[in-house]
């Protein structure tokens, strides 16, 4: 089973990954409250430089990969099947970049405000 993952603010400012156990996660199996989903293609050899995250949101890998930067100089690289809840809406953020030859497919669902 692939993974889910949390990019956040830390303390420090600066965006960590860390991953989560569904399994612990008895709320989130009950269901969480979004507002939509949308789709993505991000072109191959795409990179966006430091950016927080408009908002709480989850980003699932459909297809291709992914490598998000972190200020502490860590980078995660996310393929097909991949989730990462993304909290870092505060501080200097993360990076995004496409790898590998292929466009990488993503969708998107913002959680609703609470």
């Amino acid at each position: 089973m692939k993974k889910t993952w949390r990019l956040y603010t830390g303390p420090d400012g600066q965006s960590h990954v860390e991953p989560i156990d569904i399994e612990k996660k008895a709320d989130w199996l009950k269901g969480l409250q979004t507002t939509q989903i949308s789709f993505s293609v991000w072109p191959k050899d795409r990179f966006l430089d430091w950016h927080p995250a408009p908002r709480r949101q989850f980003v699932i890998i459909l297809s291709g990969q992914l490598e998000i930067g972190c200020g502490d100089g860590s980078k995660q690289v996310f393929g097909p099947g991949d989730a990462r809840l993304v909290e870092d809406t505060t501080g200097k953020g993360h990076t995004t970049r496409v790898l590998g030859g292929e466009p990488c497919l993503t969708a998107t669902v913002p959680l609703a405000q609470q």
